[in-house]
């Protein structure tokens, strides 16, 4: 189906495409199972959908069967966008301390394996990227808030997943996706590593649209999971209430929660947000899908 005329339809979603172990998501998407994200996906029929928790393989080969799936059900992607994970990439270090190597913890990313919950982009646009944040270090991000005691600053990325800039080709308007899944801002100790990690993976953007890394996109749109709420739940609230009072941005679904945990109740965590210049023709948080927690969020943008 083509872009509808005159509009353009970004969603983010953390499905859950991610499996214990490498193969097994191609392995469950040749069997047919997964038809629950699939379907939700076709009915949403977003132009350009951000997946923050599928697993990436060498040559996209999941993703590949992803879109076949999708095409069969109606919905047609034929430009995919992945790249290689920091999840499960492995460090060399013992970065949790447990005096053993190869860990989930002891990645760059957490990850049993190599690209575990990785990010993939479908889109019925061309997809161009511009830039990829993914190697940076922690320390070289600027005011970061990264500890001299914590491990391995020579080698330690910044992002647990990834950080793309990605353009939008002819009928995107020049829009810039700023893509990312940061950590969850738990899990660690009283040092507060994961959430220190989690603000400044979120602060990385803000960075950006400073100038901090060279030019900035003219009409960006931060898109995926932040892992963090203003308000609920654990990590530095006042980084994501920045971020969602910046006037460069506008934030089309305030207070709208993405996801239900048994632990926290409704939290918002994935986002959507749109520079500030562009028009917002509708957006909404889709109805939870049975067998998945997070729900997909939806904007759509007058012709950008």
């Amino acid at each position: 189906m083509p872009v509808a005329a005159g509009t353009l339809r970004l969603a983010t979603w953390h499905a859950d495409l991610s499996r214990a172990g490498p193969g097994l998501l191609l392995r469950d998407l040749l069997k047919g199972e997964a038809q629950a994200v699939v379907a939700e996906i076709a009915a949403a029929d977003p132009d350009v959908l951000l997946l923050t928790d599928i697993d990436y393989d060498h040559g996209a080969v999941a993703l590949e069967a992803l879109a076949a799936r999708l095409e069969a059900a109606g919905a047609a992607y034929p430009h995919r966008f992945a790249l290689r994970s920091n999840t499960g990439m492995t460090t060399g270090r013992d970065l949790d301390g447990d005096g053993r190597l190869g860990g989930p913890r002891d990645a760059q990313g957490y990850g049993q394996f190599a690209g575990q919950g990785g990010m993939a982009l479908l889109s019925r646009i061309p997809l161009q990227l511009r830039r990829d944040f993914s190697d940076l270090l922690w320390q070289a991000l600027p005011g970061h808030l990264r500890l001299p005691g914590d491990p391995a600053p020579e080698i330690q990325r910044l992002s647990s997943s990834g950080h793309w800039a990605v353009a939008l080709g002819a009928g995107g308007g020049g829009l810039t996706l700023l893509a990312w899944h940061a950590t969850p801002p738990v899990f660690d100790g009283p040092g507060d590593r994961n959430g220190r990690r989690n603000r400044d993976e979120l602060a990385l953007w803000q960075r950006y649209l400073d100038g901090a890394f060279g030019a900035a996109p003219d009409r960006p749109v931060l898109i995926g999971n932040a892992n963090l709420d203003p308000a609920r739940g654990e990590g530095r609230h006042e980084a994501m209430r920045a971020v969602l009072n910046d006037p460069r941005l506008q934030d089309p679904l305030p207070d709208v929660p993405t996801v239900d945990w048994e632990q926290t109740g409704p939290m918002r965590v994935s986002y959507l947000l749109p520079a500030a210049g562009l028009t917002v023709r509708a957006a909404e948080v889709r109805p939870p899908v049975p067998g998945q927690r997070h729900r997909m969020v939806l904007v759509t943008l007058e012709d950008p």
